[in-house]
């Protein structure tokens, strides 16, 4: 299936104060498919918004003619922020080799992100710091045709050249465009994480009441664990140094992997502290991509569900 075809619901965590004429339930109510409630008629209410059996059952009890008009939530329109975190990275793995290639995945996460928000009639921005941290490469939430801008002509851009501060950069800037990106707007931050913001800058963001969606891209055989590789010659990368090749013993593939175990559970254990639910995404095919995004937004209508 193309990923075009492919989307999933935006499930808020909490009701939507946005902008009108949008496919999601509102905090408001006005004209929408979600009940809100009922009331009695006052004169000036639509007839069509009449619930005509709770009024028959009414106005049998009372023995007179009583008349119940059925209240629904507004639908709204989210806005949505992607946040990129472009820093370099070393050459991606051959195409023949099953390795996640990050560069390939953040684009397919971030397409799926902007025609999902399209399919709901929202509005999608875009931010970046791939050429430098003087440079911020910034969309504000626009319609379907910002959507096509974003993905056609900087998700494919080959710049990569950001800081290493560049996720804690980006939540600064999106302060300060408050205007842009209001409280209950979604904010997809992907990144691998590895030089995470400190928890301050999340707290800061979580207090401007966004809805924060940290989707972390990590390799799930050399990052979020390490295989056995031990007594084999294996390629090696670490920061500025070029590949080298190196020879692990035994306990410290062990280490390595402990390491990486601990990293990744402590990374997502600090974000749910936050009350922030993170999406784990460990290939860049668009189907596992697509299976998560639902298996997130499944989560997020049982918890709304158990706690409206």
């Amino acid at each position: 299936m193309a990923l075009r075809e492919l989307t999933f619901p935006l499930v808020p965590r909490r009701r939507l104060v946005g902008l009108a004429f949008g496919a999601m339930h509102s905090a408001r109510r006005g004209t929408g498919s979600d009940v809100a409630g009922s009331r009695p008629y006052v004169s000036g209410d639509d007839v069509d918004a009449i619930d005509w059996a709770a009024s028959a059952r009414l106005s049998s009890a009372r023995d007179t003619d009583q008349f119940i008009v059925r209240e629904r939530f507004a639908e709204e329109a989210p806005r949505v922020v992607v946040v990129c975190d472009r820093r370099p990275e070393p050459a991606p793995p051959a195409p023949e080799l099953p390795w996640l290639r990050k560069a390939e995945a953040m684009r397919t996460v971030a397409e799926l992100v902007s025609e999902s928000t399209a399919k709901a009639r929202g509005f999608v921005g875009y931010l970046d710091f791939a050429e430098g941290a003087a440079r911020p490469f910034w969309r504000p939430p626009g319609g379907h045709a910002e959507a096509w801008t974003i993905q056609e002509r900087h998700l494919n851009s080959p710049d990569a050249t950001g800081p290493a501060d560049g996720v804690t950069r980006s939540l600064d800037f999106l302060a300060g465009h408050r205007r842009s990106v209001p409280a209950g707007s979604f904010v997809f931050v992907l990144s691998d994480f590895f030089a995470p913001p400190p928890r301050a800058a999340w707290a800061r963001a979580v207090e401007l009441r966004w809805d924060l969606v940290p989707v972390v891209i990590q390799d799930p055989v050399w990052e979020q664990s390490f295989p056995g590789v031990d007594g084999v010659v294996v390629p090696f990368a670490g920061g500025p140094r070029p590949v080298r090749l190196v020879r692990l013993t035994r306990a410290e593939v062990l280490e390595r992997r402990r390491a990486n175990e601990e990293r990744l559970r402590v990374l997502l254990a600090d974000f749910r502290t936050l009350g922030i639910e993170p999406i784990l995404v460990s290939r860049n095919d668009p189907e596992h991509v697509f299976q998560v995004f639902l298996g997130w937004a499944d989560e997020r209508r049982f918890l709304r569900g158990h706690l409206s």
